[in-house]
């Protein structure tokens, strides 16, 4: 993604923003914010913290389960934060760029390491389903979202374990010219993608999204006392992981308006007593702030960091640039 379509972005993300705001009358969500308490913000940071720590677990994991073991471990986690520089792209499909930073200081193949995004999607779909069903037991409306979602899961799965299916879906492809040029990458990462998303290969990463995104719905809890209107556990569990699965089926950049518009709905109607909409706003505006755009912060910065030190294709810092013969 080019600098100007990543600046159309943020400024798409920026008017959603402003509107949400507009919408929910500032007013309220200051009178809200009169109340809050700051340290349950620090808690909520704290928690989206040991989401990244988790998540990073299952980013070494797949990349032992690929044999890519020539990345030192801090290397490796600069590439893994920066890539949530790439949080706002269309259901976290940026973060590919995780493999191209990982091939620019080691040379290890895009194709190789790219199918590592689709697998910790997977698993923290998997993951969030698990949350949502969990809550669809207390809230009946919670059970149309979570069955539409695990059939998605379902399909997914089946064309992962089915290697004639997988097999066949490449063969059509072939017959298209772009398709015919594209295939013998396409069963690369197909047999990389079963090799990462394999029944063996689903238990550890999954019970590790399980833990990860527990910490995030833990942060709206936290967030929600300190606002002083406390939600259920059940509650908060269960629509942040609604909202958030809700944003990614979206396709929108970082899930933004979808996870705030289903989010603030899901607490004013599942809150007892109900909530009052100026708070449900301003909840969802804080856990966020504490999660998507705290991590685009972290990416950015992690991204600064690999340019500097571990980007091969950048000159070396004090270096003078090539002289041109005349």
């Amino acid at each position: 993604m080019n600098a100007r379509k990543l600046l159309a972005m943020m400024m798409l993300v920026v008017l959603v923003y402003a509107g949400f705001v507009l919408y929910n009358d500032v007013g309220k969500l200051r009178a809200a914010l009169s109340h809050f308490a700051w340290s349950s913000f620090a808690v909520a940071l704290a928690l989206a913290t040991a989401n990244y720590g988790l998540r990073f677990l299952k980013w070494q994991y797949y990349l032992l389960r690929l044999r890519v073991e020539n990345v030192p471990w801090v290397e490796s986690l600069v590439v893994f934060l920066a890539g949530f520089a790439m949080s706002i792209t269309p259901a976290k499909a940026g973060e590919v760029f995780k493999s191209a930073l990982l091939a620019s200081a080691r040379g290890v193949s895009i194709v190789r390491t790219a199918p590592v995004v689709v697998a910790d999607r997977l698993t923290d779909l998997i993951a969030l389903i698990m949350i949502a069903a969990a809550g669809s037991f207390w809230f009946e409306g919670g059970r149309l979202p979570a069955i539409a979602a695990t059939g998605m899961v379902a399909a997914l799965l089946v064309f992962i374990f089915v290697p004639s299916l997988g097999e066949a879906v490449i063969r059509v492809a072939e017959r298209l010219p772009v398709g015919r040029r594209l295939a013998p990458r396409a069963r690369e990462a197909y047999a990389a993608l079963r090799l990462l998303a394999g029944p063996s290969a689903l238990i550890l990463p999954t019970a590790l999204s399980l833990v990860a995104w527990g910490c995030e719905c833990l942060g709206l809890w936290v967030i929600l006392r300190g606002l002083e209107h406390p939600a259920s556990m059940a509650v908060s569990f269960f629509v942040y992981a609604v909202a958030t699965v809700a944003g990614a089926v979206m396709m929108l950049p970082g899930g933004v308006g979808g996870t705030e518009a289903t989010m603030q709905t899901l607490l004013v109607q599942l809150s007892t007593p109900s909530m009052p909409a100026g708070v449900a706003a301003t909840a969802t505006l804080l856990v966020r702030f504490a999660t998507l755009w705290f991590a685009v912060i972290v990416g950015a910065l992690a991204l600064l960091v690999f340019r500097r030190k571990y980007d091969r294709n950048m000159p070396p810092q004090g270096a003078e640039p090539p002289v041109s013969g005349s």
